[in-house]
């Protein structure tokens, strides 16, 4: 496995740690609607937002949950990548043929967790996710597991993560530390708010070490409580 897996590879580091805890948020980020299929999506390309959807993958299986990761970045895939699985058939291939399913899932690839990658890249994504059949996909997964999470291209290059926010209970966007710029993330949160997507919160990747963590979860609907986190260690 690769390194950038820490909640496998360094499941007792505070880098694992920070992804229970991202877990926790979204399990307890809605009273109303339980959050079961996740989109996680970028402001613009390279910022980690695969990586942080396959930690969180293993994570919310860890915790007991039958858990489906979908490559949907039917562009730039990098799942099959980060945990060394074949990608001749994937989500493609299930949009177009529904009775490849078994052919196509990478069953327990760690306890818990199920994969499907992307398949060969198609010339048209956004029309496969948002067809009928992907849909009629996703509607069939929910029947079979607790958490479904989407790995999505960024919202900024291409339309494909508001469509997949579109089937979601709910978004993460993750933004790079140090370069992904406030005018992005605003940009991002105007493209998801354009299609009534429902933005669990935005996760700051690649925080350099000596800052102690992986990443910084900004709950969307909590920001004084951010605010508040800020301010403390400002002070220290």
């Amino acid at each position: 496995m690769k390194s950038n897996l820490v909640t496998l590879t360094d499941s007792k580091s505070v880098a694992a740690e920070a992804y229970r805890t991202l877990r926790t948020n979204i399990q307890f980020s809605s009273y109303d609607q339980e959050v079961r299929v996740i989109t996680v999506t970028s402001s613009r390309p390279a910022e980690g937002k695969s990586t942080v959807a396959c930690n969180m993958a293993i994570t919310f299986a860890e915790n007991g949950k039958k858990v489906l990761l979908v490559d949907t970045d039917l562009r730039r895939p990098t799942v099959h990548k980060k945990f060394k699985l074949p990608n001749s058939l994937g989500i493609v291939n299930v949009i177009m043929n529904m009775e490849l399913l078994h052919e196509v899932v990478h069953h327990d690839v760690t306890e818990g967790l199920d994969i499907i990658t992307s398949g060969v890249i198609p010339p048209n994504p956004s029309e496969l996710l948002g067809s009928r059949k992907f849909q009629r996909f996703i509607d069939e997964m929910r029947d079979q597991y607790d958490t479904i999470i989407l790995d999505s291209p960024p919202l900024l290059a291409v339309t494909d993560a508001q469509v997949l926010t579109t089937l979601s209970d709910g978004t993460v966007v993750v933004a790079q530390h140090g370069v992904t710029k406030k005018d992005e993330i605003s940009q991002a949160k105007d493209l998801l708010e354009k299609v009534k997507g429902n933005i669990l919160g935005v996760v700051l990747s690649q925080i350099p070490p000596e800052d102690n963590g992986y990443y910084y979860y900004y709950s969307y609907e909590d920001k004084k409580t951010a605010a508040a986190k800020n301010a403390r260690r400002s002070k220290k």
